[in-house]
């Protein structure tokens, strides 16, 4: 019997997480500054952001379900010591070759995060496994949010380089703090080779119903939070604001507030209130455009709908994965997996669709864009809701 995971680790477990996925959200404030040095034009610079999505994937399929098979805490430290030769690779970086191979590194191995979702929600007991997933998904969003900050003010003091260098020391720091404190546990020899662990994570996709549509889920709900926040950096930079780089940077202290606010989504999960929960953030999210879409002329408005949709977005994600990770405790890393890759391709689609938008309609059109994806949201959850309850 694995003892219940204690709430210091549980904090490292969400803090590694944070810094894991960090890395692939560092450039979203400053792609102006990258835009700059390496001549990419403003309506097609979302690309670097896309790289970095598409790529986390793929490590999302590669390299996550390796957790069912391996031992965690090695696979978890082995991919942050490769994320920090990425991590130097991009900071270094003297071509747009060189940056693309690095953030595409960067990408890859960012997957960490998700192990190490996995290995925690493995370690809970079933009565607290919702507030474990719950508290180290927190971790994982605020990462992301807070990433903004670090990012802007690093980059106002010594510039964009700074920001991969510093993280690349953050991460061999938290490495190996991660060796030393993950339990070694050894998971359950299988028969299953490589190519087959691959195969079976399509198979969940079609023997499990629950993890279809809260993949559908995951990919809008992350479609639309990617449309706000990447091309955010691209108003706020530029007239009448004209905002520094640790100004715009600071609005990811109001999404990490949101965050904070749905830690306890994972809670009422575990008490059977998933779809309540999953409805109400939808209906908040779709809400929160309306603030989101003053952002031309109130800073304070606009940072009140962050909050809603911060808010909204981490209380169904932390919904979907407290609802899949009790339905195959053999399979986490592959739920995990599975699930992870349609968060990232919504991320990647709506880091692209939201800059062409913004190229081409300004701010109004991007806002128009987040308003019909996080419709669908709610219509999908209405619906699969309705044919659930028509199937019983």
């Amino acid at each position: 019997m694995i003892p219940s995971i204690s709430q210091k680790t549980a904090l490292l477990f969400a803090a590694a997480s944070g810094l894991s996925v960090a890395n692939i959200y560092f450039a979203q404030p400053l792609l102006d500054a990258i835009a700059a040095e390496f001549g990419i034009r403003h309506s097609a610079v979302g690309i670097i952001i896309t790289l970095t999505q598409v790529c986390y994937a793929a490590g999302l399929l590669l390299l996550v379900p390796l957790g069912d098979l391996l031992n965690r805490r090695r696979l978890i430290t082995g991919q942050m010591l490769l994320s920090v030769l990425a991590l130097l690779i991009v900071g270094t970086s003297s071509s747009g070759i060189m940056l693309s191979i690095g953030i595409a590194g960067v990408g890859l191995l960012a997957v960490a995060a998700q192990t190490l979702v996995a290995f925690a929600a493995s370690l809970a007991s079933p009565a607290e496994r919702g507030r474990v997933v719950g508290l180290v998904t927190s971790g994982i969003v605020i990462g992301i949010l807070l990433a903004r900050t670090f990012a802007g003010l690093l980059t106002d003091v010594a510039g964009w380089r700074s920001v991969y260098l510093a993280s690349a020391g953050m991460t061999l720091l938290m490495a190996a703090a991660l060796y030393k404190v993950l339990p070694s546990v050894e998971t359950a020899k299988k028969s299953l080779s490589y190519l087959n662990l691959i195969h079976s994570v399509f198979l969940l996709f079609a023997h499990e119903r629950i993890l279809r549509v809260r993949a559908v889920l995951a990919f809008l709900i992350f479609t639309a939070f990617s449309i706000l926040w990447t091309p955010l950096v691209l108003p706020l930079s530029a007239p009448p604001y004209s905002l520094s780089h640790t100004a715009i940077g600071a609005f990811g202290l109001a999404g990490a507030a949101g965050a904070l606010g749905a830690a306890k989504a994972g809670r009422l999960a575990d008490r059977g209130f998933g779809q309540h929960t999953t409805v109400i953030s939808l209906s908040l999210l779709l809400l929160s455009w309306l603030p989101i879409s003053r952002a031309e002329h109130s800073l304070f408005v606009l940072a009140i709908g962050i909050i809603v949709l911060d808010l909204a977005v981490q209380a169904v994600h932390v919904t979907n994965q407290s609802l899949i990770l009790k339905v195959r405790p053999e399979a986490r890393s592959r739920l995990t997996a599975g699930y992870m890759i349609f968060y990232s391709l919504g991320s990647a689609a709506g880091s692209i669709a939201s800059t062409r938008f913004y190229g081409y309609a300004g701010w109004n059109g991007v806002c128009l864009l987040g308003t019909l994806v996080s419709a669908l949201a709610l219509v999908f959850a209405l619906c699969s809701s309705r044919i659930r309850k028509d199937s019983r």
